[in-house]
């Protein structure tokens, strides 16, 4: 959308990465945030010559509070009286086992990224759309965060809080007309399963063996649906799996 900005935090790669790609086919202008700022600014390259649109790369940590202030802060005041679209995206899994042998700095990890990362970020941004009279969250969740799984526990519970953030925000923001949806995907190819598994290739194969996932570019295409309904139109929640996948542990598994 002309002179319209859409702010994606992990954007550097898989989900984010493919959300960036569809806003900016359909001449949406970028603010691309992630850890890795050779990643975005490989990015900013590429789609800026490609796509033709404005692109603005911020690299910060979302664990980060102050570091979150201070960048979303710096962002020109041009720019952001055109932010339209928060997309929180930045999350992880760190490890997979029972909640008696889970490490403290797993823990730690998913829970200041996938919730206090998702609330510093939101804090920062919802101040310029109620000033705009106009913004939309999304806030990208889980399967894990409707349904527990073995071994799962404080994924699962993280991903739960980002479904009853999704709800809060949405009623808390009710008085500012400011949309909320929450995106639920089940098992997606991305940098998943290599973050969550510590590069333990054995295991990455396996999380995906037998079966189709969905592709990142699905998540991003369903939700440049959900952030283009007209203005009385706001989708809540949607729930998103591949083919192959009934809910958090039913999948149907070609035989090999």
């Amino acid at each position: 959308m002309k002179n319209s900005y859409i702010l994606i935090t992990g954007a550097t790669s898989g989900i984010g990465k493919a959300i960036a790609i569809e806003f900016a086919k359909n001449k949406w202008n970028l603010i691309l945030c992630g850890r890795r700022a050779d990643r975005l600014e490989e990015i900013k390259s590429d789609f800026t010559l490609k796509y033709g649109v404005d692109i603005l790369t911020i690299s910060f940590d979302v664990r980060n509070k102050e570091s979150v202030n201070l960048t979303l802060s710096e962002i020109p005041d041009k720019v952001k009286k055109s932010i339209k679209i928060l997309v929180n995206n930045a999350g992880l899994a760190a490890g997979r086992s029972p909640i008696h042998l889970g490490e403290d700095e797993d823990w730690e990890q998913m829970i200041d990224t996938n919730i206090k990362g998702l609330l510093y970020v939101s804090k920062s941004i919802i101040p310029l759309f109620i000033k705009n009279k106009t913004g939309h969250i999304i806030n990208i969740s889980s399967i894990a965060g409707k349904e527990n799984y073995p071994d799962g526990n404080v994924y699962c519970a993280t991903k739960h809080a980002v479904d009853s953030l999704s709800q809060s925000m949405r009623i808390d923001l009710l008085p500012h007309q400011i949309k909320v949806t929450n995106i639920a995907p089940g098992a997606v190819r991305t940098e998943f399963a290599d973050v969550r598994f510590k590069g333990d290739k054995e295991k990455v194969e396996a999380t995906y063996n037998g079966y189709e996932p969905l592709k990142p570019e699905d998540v991003a295409e369903t939700i440049y649906f959900v952030a283009t309904r007209p203005s009385s139109v706001n989708i809540n929640d949607i729930t998103i799996m591949p083919t192959h996948q009934a809910n958090a542990t039913q999948f149907f598994k070609n035989e090999q």
